[in-house]
């Protein structure tokens, strides 16, 4: 596999680290994520500290409004985890209800396929 096709230069240098690392966008929210691994919370626990901090540094881009999903691997257990936090269609939402909007299935686009954020219960 190639990645020279796909470079992005960056004037950032690179990291390293023993015990672990944040990288967010903002500053604060790796601060947060920072300080819950010096506390002696693994991975899980930082990365929850920072995605909640991001929804208040950076509310454009981030919020409890949407969905999460994670693929965590477990070093005790020598297991891979799956996360699905995606929410669920709204309870009154029925397949006749579609149909009776003029659709043969759950369109793509508009309201209609909105769910109920799921993020928040996966954290």
């Amino acid at each position: 596999m190639q990645f020279e096709k796909y470079s992005f230069p960056s004037r950032r240098s690179n990291v390293v680290a023993r015990n672990g690392l944040v990288a967010t966008s903002q500053p604060l929210a790796a601060q947060a994520g920072l300080a819950i691994l010096q506390a002696g919370g693994n991975a899980v626990d930082a990365a929850i500290a920072t995605v909640a901090t991001l929804c208040v540094v950076e509310p454009c881009s981030t919020g409890v409004g949407g969905d999460a999903f994670a693929l965590i691997w477990s070093a005790k257990d020598k297991k891979l985890y799956g996360l699905n936090a995606s929410g669920p269609a709204p309870a009154a939402l029925t397949s006749d209800w579609i149909r009776g909007q003029g659709h043969d299935e759950v369109p793509a686009l508009g309201p209609i396929p909105v769910t109920v954020p799921g993020a928040v219960r996966g954290w």
